[in-house]
């Protein structure tokens, strides 16, 4: 058997029911290569390796896991990525989907971390605590829709799938939990660079009391500044409104 790890925010999935409706909904979108992040236990791997005509991989930073899941599933014996998400190289040539029960801890990271690989991940399946997956889905104005709202929606749609509780978990978690599924948008809003969008988002929503006059006076010209929508809040603007501004930036 294996032992859970506090220090990797492990909480491990047993609640079958769960698992299923996961697998389905990755199944859905027919992916021909897949990647599942952080394994653990294998609750959901041992459903994934069973899809058909899928390539699939698997990346887990906990060596105990790793030997385990290689142990109990013959088949993964060369799939499987030991290290961190946050470390890993893209796994496979061309498109890939995601989907995992993400480490919470670093949830908000790995979702930083697939951004760099948009062009090539269509799909992202995930479980992650229910307040970051509300924060993931949240629309403009409300007081959750902040950096990771607008950076993620920028490049993929997003979908609050379900609802997951605690007691689906061992150990049960602190939080409620839920799962979202991202899809890569087909067209995304035009923007002056990925690089000078993601600088604008974070600072305005680093001071999100402030208006964005305030907040990011530092990225514009003073003639730029006098326009009305700096008289607005972070929260209130919308991707494109966002993408619109980052043409205007010093």
């Amino acid at each position: 058997m294996y032992t859970l790890k506090k220090s990797l925010g492990q909480h491990f999935l047993k609640d079958d029911n769960i698992c299923r409706k996961i697998v389905d909904a990755v199944a859905g979108e027919k992916p021909a290569q897949l990647l599942e992040v952080g394994p653990g236990g294998g609750a959901i791997t041992r459903y994934l390796v069973q899809l058909p005509e899928v390539s699939f991989k698997a990346v887990e930073l906990d060596a105990e896991k790793v030997q385990y899941l290689a142990a109990t599933y013959p088949d993964l014996k060369d799939k499987i990525i030991h290290e961190s998400i946050l470390d890993t190289a893209a796994p496979f040539e061309g498109s890939f989907h995601i989907v995992g029960n993400f480490p919470y801890n670093i949830s908000t990271q790995i979702l930083f971390k697939i951004l760099d690989w948009k062009e090539q991940v269509p799909v992202i399946t995930g479980m992650f605590q229910k307040e970051v997956a509300q924060r993931v889905a949240a629309a403009p104005g409300s007081k959750i829709y902040g950096v990771i709202s607008v950076l993620m929606q920028a490049f993929y749609e997003v979908d609050y799938l379900f609802d997951v509780s605690e007691q689906s978990f061992n150990p049960p978690p602190k939080v409620k939990s839920g799962v979202i599924r991202l899809r890569r948008k087909e067209t995304t809003v035009p923007k002056k660079s990925d690089r000078a969008f993601t600088v604008l988002v974070k600072t305005a929503f680093n001071q999100r009391r402030k208006t964005l006059r305030n907040a990011v006076k530092s990225l514009f010209d003073e003639a730029a500044l006098k326009d009305d929508i700096f008289n607005k809040r972070a929260e209130q603007l919308s991707v494109s409104d966002f993408a619109t501004l980052s043409f205007k930036m010093k």
